[in-house]
């Protein structure tokens, strides 16, 4: 099995102490998008757009954010050499909600701190749902005793991962554009504000119910936040929704590991395996090495 990476260091940090506050370059990213969507995507709707906008926003969300960025960069359950993997990374850029630096940061520190005995609601999901996408998409959480973040130094050190971090939004004019000369302002409304609204307030809400009570058949020993299973959401959530599969196994590719849970983004690694594009691809670990996890009753 691959070695997990550990990238938070949480001595003398607190997982409760802290407050929410504003964060300044959320809330001017994410609710203009959101505002500019719901008042012109109506006056520019047309079937072509909508199917641009449903294609581009499976894609972007299956193939860059839960093939590349969560299951490959965040989680190493899989290498690819470095031109696929930047490939993987720049399309999960592309999708609207960070950079890649910013994923990490957003996605480790809300795993820490929901695998400690106790956890503040802004990480746990315990708020009402608006509540708590309203934190999500205009907040961060400000820590009294933080935790010590360490990306490791094959993406901290890659001066193309860098420029990504420090120029993502600024890469959705590299879809704007050919979007604009095709189909005019109507593509350019649906396939970036109205994509990108789509793929941020998904995925928060995803994130939401997944980890709030539900189905699952494994808790984590000690964690204050057990994931839930969300059943019949594996085709359009690219089979992120076996959340409480993922929490037992974070190593694993393959998150759908019952019969019948549908896993999309399982289907690409495999074809990009059998391609041999990439490689050293991570199943559950054994029964052996589970002294971790507890069967649910």
């Amino acid at each position: 099995m691959m070695e997990p990476v550990l990238r938070i260091d949480g001595t003398n940090a607190s997982s409760t102490d802290g407050k929410v506050i504003f964060d300044r370059n959320k809330l001017i990213w994410n609710l203009p998008i959101i505002l500019l969507s719901l008042v012109f995507a109506p006056l520019t709707f047309s079937l072509d757009a909508l199917f641009l906008c449903i294609s581009l926003t499976y894609l972007s969300l299956l193939i860059g954010h839960s093939v590349g960025m969560h299951r490959m960069m965040i989680h190493r359950s899989f290498k690819a050499n470095k031109g696929v993997e930047r490939i993987l990374i720049y399309i999960g850029v592309l999708v609207g909600m960070s950079g890649p630096f910013g994923i990490i940061k957003i996605h480790d520190l809300r795993d820490w701190a929901q695998r400690q005995s106790k956890c503040h609601p802004f990480f746990a999901h315990t708020e009402n749902y608006l509540r708590d996408i309203f934190w999500q998409l205009t907040c961060t959480f400000k820590f009294d005793k933080p935790p010590h973040i360490n990306i490791e130094s094959n993406l901290a050190d890659d001066k193309f991962y860098s420029f990504l971090e420090n120029t993502w939004k600024w890469h959705q004019l590299i879809i704007a554009i050919p979007l604009y000369l095709i189909g005019g302002w109507s593509w350019v409304v649906w396939g970036i504000l109205v994509r990108i609204s789509l793929s941020i307030i998904g995925h928060w809400s995803i994130t939401y119910f997944c980890h709030n009570p539900g189905k699952g058949n494994w808790d984590v020993k000690g964690a204050s936040v057990q994931a839930s299973n969300l059943s019949g959401l594996g085709l359009i959530t690219y089979g992120e929704c076996w959340h409480n599969n993922h929490h037992a196994f974070p190593e694993s590719a393959k998150i759908g590991i019952e019969r019948n849970q549908m896993d999309p983004a399982w289907w690409l690694i495999k074809a990009l395996s059998k391609m041999e594009f990439i490689y050293d691809v991570q199943l559950p670990r054994k029964v052996e090495q589970r002294d971790d996890l507890l069967p649910r009753v």
